[in-house]
This record gives structure tokens, C-alpha cells and sequence, in this order.
């Protein structure tokens, strides 16, 4: 499905960004734009036609559930390694709609008091509520990444959490939830060369992590983590999505496109009036 206010895409985006049977990471160009033939300042227009029509869906998709008439929610999970452009994500795309229709968590390495509970104990706290955008900056998928790549969990305990997380989100989808998973991807150069403007610019130094680099230095490991989630996680009912992200003017393109997709796919309606519309208004011509 190609969302009508986005004109200029040429193949339907959440087909071909998709991780389906035999699909390989390390065989994505993360220069590409996938279905987009067009150039960075046609994508300008058609982000803006896709904010105006996300921001009307999802008033909607608010206001429905204001009235009990929909349990629909949208979850987007973003996943990448530092400087993909997550935080452009959530800007430029989700900042688009209403903040009140928008629950953002972020979540960092976990506390005492979360591990103390079972990984998921503390996704399922952050979740959606009913007509709201769901963002998680990061997810329960680091618990299989660095997990796994940092071994802070035994083998067989990681092996247990792809199963777990299948039927975590079975059960988000069977309950209204559209869960979008995005991995934004971007090449081992285009890292270093973000990271190193980090580095060039005073006003870039804050976002600078020394140990942005020791993580950079397990990009293999890292690449192959990633693999065996897509192998292990995309399913049917939530699939993964894999954004080549070199141009972060695609990336934006392509999440908001996606986004668009489930919630055209929930459909949300305008709620019906709980009251007599014709008698409210001859009682506020009387006054």
C-alpha cells in the first residue's frame, strides 16, 4: 500500500523494505532508496502531504478511542546502532501529529529494579494506550542484541527470549495493537563519518559517547546479532522493516510511509455524537 498523500514513490514501500524468507543484512545498501526514484527535494513535498494526512488519522485514531469505540493502537519499534537517526525519526516524522496522541520511551540500560523481573516486565509497562502512537527509542530487542553480542545473558536464556518476544507481540497484535519494527540501517562508514562530525562540532559534542567507539568496534558481531532476529522475529503479524538510512531524508520518507500504512490499515472513524446535535444547537442560538 502506498499511502495517497506521498506521490512520488514508485513500488509499495512496506513490500519492499520488508524482511521476509531468505531476506540477508549484509546484502542491503544502505545508500539505496528503495522504491523512491525521485531526488532528496521531492521528498520534502511528500513529507509534508504524509504529516498532514498522519496527523488527521491520527486525531482520529484518538478520538475514537476517547469514545470507547476502538481499541487500536500503532507501536513503532526503532532499533539501530548509534547515529542511524532515530532521534530524526521522532522528530521530523512522529513530532508531526499531536503530542497528546503520542507515547514515547525510551528505554536505557536497565535498573536494579528492573532486572530484578523478567525482561519484558518492563516494555509491558511502556506500551500504548488505546489510540495512542507508541514509539520506543530502542526496545526489548536490545535484551537480544547486546545482550547477546555483550554475553549479559546466558545462551540458552537469550534463545528463550525470541520465543517469548513472538508471543509478546501475538499477543499486542491479537489485542489491537499494529506493531511497525523498523531497523534503521546505515553503513560502517557513514557511522564513523557521523560520529566524527560529533567530534568536529562544539554543539554536536554532547551527543559523543567515548564508548560509542567500543560498540563500533563490535559492528560484526553486532551485524550478525541483528540477522538472527530478523531470522528468529519477523513474522506474519509483526514483521521487521529494513531501512537503508545513509539518507536520512529517505528514512524519514520511509518510516512515515510506513506509519501511514498501519494506520490506514486500523481505519480510525470519527466517533458519532453521544448527544442530539440539531437540539444543541437551537440551545446555543438561545443564548
Amino acid at each position: 500500500m502506498t499511502p495517497k498523500s506521498q506521490k512520488h514513490w514508485t513500488g509499495d514501500v512496506s513490500h519492499l523494505l520488508r524482511v521476509s524468507g531468505g531476506f540477508r543484512l549484509d546484502r542491503i545498501d544502505a545508500d539505496a532508496t528503495p522504491g523512491y526514484g525521485r531526488r532528496k527535494k521531492d521528498s520534502v513535498d511528500d513529507l509534508v502531504a504524509g504529516a498532514d494526512e498522519m496527523s488527521e488519522l491520527q486525531e482520529r485514531l484518538y478520538a475514537a478511542s476517547r469514545s470507547e469505540a476502538t481499541d487500536a493502537a500503532v507501536l513503532l519499534v526503532l532499533q539501530a546502532m548509534d547515529t542511524a537517526g532515530k532521534g530524526g525519526i521522532i522528530r521530523h516524522v512522529v513530532g508531526s501529529v499531536d503530542p497528546q496522541g503520542v507515547q514515547l520511551a525510551a528505554f536505557k540500560k536497565p535498573t536494579d529494579d528492573e532486572l530484578a523481573h523478567d525482561f519484558l516486565w518492563r516494555i509491558r509497562a511502556r506500551l500504548p494506550e488505546p489510540g495512542m502512537i507508541g514509539v520506543f527509542d530502542r526496545s526489548h530487542y536490545e535484551d537480544v542484541l547486546i545482550g547477546k553480542v555483550r554475553e549479559l545473558a546466558p545462551s540458552d536464556e537469550i534463545e528463550r527470549r525470541y520465543g517469548a518476544i513472538n508471543d509478546f507481540e501475538k499477543q499486542l497484535v491479537d489485542g489491537g495493537t499494529r506493531v511497525v519494527k523498523v531497523m534503521l540501517h546505515i553503513s560502517s562508514d557513514e557511522q564513523r563519518d557521523r560520529l566524527m562530525e560529533r567530534l568536529d562540532r562544539p554543539d554536536k559534542h554532547w551527543k559523543y559517547q567515548p564508548g560509542d567507539v567500543d560498540e563500533r568496534m563490535l559492528w560484526p558481531a553486532y551485524m550478525d546479532a541483528y540477522q538472527t532476529v530478523f531470522d528468529r522475529t519477523s513474522t506474519a503479524y509483526a514483521p521487521w522493516y529494513v531501512v537503508p538510512a545513509n539518507r536520512k531524508w529517505y528514512a524519514r520518507l520511509a518510516v512515515q510511509s510506513l506509519l501511514l500504512n498501519a494506520l490506514l490499515d486500523i481505519d480510525p472513524r470519527w466517533p458519532d455524537a453521544t448527544f442530539d446535535v440539531e437540539a444543541e444547537r437551537e440551545r446555543l442560538h438561545a443564548t
